[in-house]
């Protein structure tokens, strides 16, 4: 049974720049993807390198922006049940009162936008409690499992497939509604079929598994320490970054094949950990990435606030009920649009931490969290 070390738990800054870093990636993604809406009209202003930049973007930021998120999701659980653990005091029925509260903002969330991804991660969240509890042997044995992708494995030993039709189908509706519907309809489609589309998604691109991988890794992450510059923890990021950074290389030059639907979220996460080994290293590496990186900092210490703004703006932009820009807007332009919403609300960051110590959001959900009754 793991028990605390008794170490300080010191804000992790690099772990800030991460999340802002995550957050403005998602939003840029979601600004390619036209915030879900997949028209079949033609769009009135695109660019002949339209194409690139979105395999460019799709390659370094789907799935990989929702994993890093996910990643520093168990590392901060990690921190505030070790923190707890220091005090004698159990965290778990805090932490699913915590994760109740966020399925509730996950709810708003989705009543704008069909993409949420809170309520999935509360979810998840539940199943960090009584994996907290495990020593790191068993723990590493876990993050392997999950690793390799056994739902997908198993898929292709034995030959049987997921039917995903009902995926299709339900995309097709919200489609629609995202196209010619009012806010209203939308809201009551997205409420209707949202949280159940992200699950057969989270399924259907392997997902499932990799998404609690990436939880139970942070947590572990947590525990070794690693995002503190001491011992060799540099040493060790810089392994992993070349490794990583080998095999993808290595990869990019595969075509995957029969094996594509096993084979593509492993090469996805080992994209992940190659940019998360490359920023944590030349953060402590280098002055100067940190100072750039600073202000990613002051997005990402606002990530639950800037990620439900996102979808406001973002389908408000987007949406056929707002400026309809889904079918004015070609991919080069619309990745333009999802920059000014990211240094939109970076400049929001910056006035509302001139007065506050955290985020709108993350004060509610802190004030909440601790709440007695």
């Amino acid at each position: 049974m793991y028990t605390t070390r008794h170490l300080p738990n010191t804000r992790i800054d690099v772990a800030d720049a991460l999340r802002g870093i995550a957050v403005a990636g998602i939003i840029l993604y979601h600004s390619v993807e036209h915030f879900n809406i997949f028209t079949m009209e033609s769009i009135a202003h695109t660019l002949p390198c339209d194409q690139q930049v979105a395999d460019v973007l799709a390659w370094l930021l789907s799935g990989k922006m929702y994993g890093i998120f996910a990643m520093l999701f168990g590392l901060s659980f990690f921190i505030m049940n070790d923190n707890q653990q220091q005090k004698g005091r159990s965290f778990s029925g805090r932490f699913a009162w915590r994760m109740c509260l966020l399925f509730g903002i996950g709810l708003i969330n989705l009543a704008f936008y069909d993409g949420d991804i809170l309520m999935l991660y509360a979810l998840y969240g539940f199943l960090l409690i009584p994996i907290s509890y495990l020593p790191s042997r068993v723990v590493w044995c876990i993050l392997v499992l999950l690793a390799i992708q056994p739902v997908e494995l198993f898929c292709l030993l034995t030959g049987r497939t997921i039917d995903h039709s009902t995926m299709w189908e339900l995309y097709s509706r919200i489609n629609s509604m995202h196209e010619h519907g009012s806010f209203l309809e939308n809201t009551i489609t997205n409420l209707r079929y949202g949280f159940e589309v992200n699950f057969r998604f989270n399924v259907f691109s392997g997902r499932l598994t990799q998404l609690l991988c990436l939880f139970i890794l942070g947590m572990q992450l947590g525990r070794q320490r690693l995002f503190y510059n001491e011992g060799h923890n540099l040493r060790i990021w810089h392994m992993v970054l070349c490794a990583s950074t080998l095999i993808v290389v290595s990869l990019s030059f595969i075509d995957f094949g029969a094996l594509s639907l096993w084979a593509t979220p492993i090469y996805s996460l080992l994209i992940l950990l190659m940019i998360v080994s490359a920023v944590v290293s030349a953060w402590y590496a280098f002055g100067g990435v940190r100072r750039v990186l600073h202000h990613l900092c002051i997005f990402g210490r606002m990530s639950l606030t800037n990620y439900l703004l996102q979808s406001i703006i973002g389908c408000a932009i987007f949406c056929g009920y707002g400026l309809a820009c889904y079918r004015r807007l070609g991919t080069t332009y619309a990745v333009i649009i999802g920059l000014s919403m990211v240094i939109c609300q970076y400049l929001f960051c910056r006035y509302w931490f001139k007065n506050h110590p955290r985020g709108p959001l993350e004060g509610l959900w802190r004030k909440l969290t601790w709440i007695t009754i």
